[in-house]
């Protein structure tokens, strides 16, 4: 497994990362085990999750939240200095009203509630999970700033950012000498480019780390979802994920994924392999998260990890990308 710098740090991270949003929620602790030890041995090194991941994303009920940091906590014993752990504080983990957001009380608090479900004394990039209107940037980066020079936290980090609310903060931070964001968290997938607009050349200019979730189209570009067919079963999609029925409700997604498949064909790969190289063939990527419930994934989506993409597949993958 290869490792990428994360933005501007020193900071080394796999380029391929493990998300754990499935643990608690769709595959219980005995697979969550399994499919950690296949992500260890095949290399990976960052393991990303956050303080509301669990059954209660699925059931409304933030007090079913963290079950995915609890299970970490227990399957990484002995094995912590291994890796890279990335968890984000944001979402509703309470029915209290300051029990979710950017608050320095609510950052404060979910903290140390992710530390003791983690069962480890730091967190090595602590990620806001989403901007929020409701906090000045200022009380928020304070407050991580204070995370971090008191040892909690070693880097800082967002998720699901524009380019102007990551530059707004960095000028907060530079002008308090405050820690600044070292990486995003954005949606990519060859479905999903949005970020090319804006965000690739922000990061490229200020040296920003970024983290992409959902390279395969939150399992779109695995092929295995057809039109006009009911998701297959055991699939996020069978088990009521609505982004993913946002996307299948897409026709162009299915014109896409069809005129792929020809190249992936062309190398004897699968769509989910060829996907997941063309993700990493940016490099303004530092890693892609796969979020994974089976450890077979890991190991089939990784077998031609350090065979790029030809310019001339990538010139195709842009044709198909623009004329649907």
């Amino acid at each position: 497994m290869k490792h990428r710098k994360l933005g501007r740090t020193g900071l080394k991270v796999s380029e391929v990362s493990l998300g754990t949003m499935a643990f608690g929620r769709w595959i219980d602790e005995a697979q969550s085990q399994q499919v950690l030890d296949a992500a260890l041995d095949a290399g990976i090194t960052l393991i990303d999750t956050a303080d509301v991941y669990g059954k209660g994303m699925d059931r409304d009920n933030p007090l079913e939240s963290g079950e995915s940091e609890y299970i970490l906590g227990r399957v990484l014993k002995g094995r912590r200095n291994q890796i890279i752990l990335a968890t984000k504080v944001h979402g509703k983990v309470g029915i209290g009203p300051n029990d979710s957001g950017q608050s320095r009380y609510h950052i404060f608090r979910a903290v140390d509630a992710s530390l003791k479900r983690l069962q480890t004394d730091y967190i090595d990039l602590y990620q806001v999970h989403r901007f929020d209107p409701e906090t000045p940037l200022e009380e928020t980066l304070s407050a991580l700033d204070d995370l971090v020079k008191s040892g909690k936290v070693r880097y800082i980090g967002c998720s699901n950012f524009a380019a102007w609310q990551i530059a707004k903060a960095h000028g907060i931070s530079a002008l308090n000498h405050l820690h600044r964001f070292e990486s995003v968290q954005p949606e990519y997938s060859i479905i999903t480019r949005g970020i090319e607009d804006e965000l690739i050349p922000f990061v490229a200019s200020e040296q920003v780390g970024v983290i992409v979730y959902s390279p395969l189209g939150r399992g779109l570009l695995s092929g295995k979802y057809k039109q006009g067919e009911a998701p297959p079963e055991g699939s996020r999609a069978a088990a009521g994920e609505r982004r993913i029925h946002t996307l299948l409700g897409v026709e162009r997604n299915y014109h896409i994924i069809e005129s792929l498949k020809p190249l992936a064909s062309n190398r004897g790969w699968t769509l989910a392999q060829f996907a997941l190289a063309w993700v990493l063939s940016n490099r303004h990527v530092s890693s892609a998260i796969l979020g994974v419930s089976k450890p077979e994934q890991i190991q089939d989506a990784l077998q031609f990890i350090d065979d790029p993409l030809t310019a001339e597949e990538l010139a195709e993958v842009d044709r198909i990308s623009k004329l649907n």
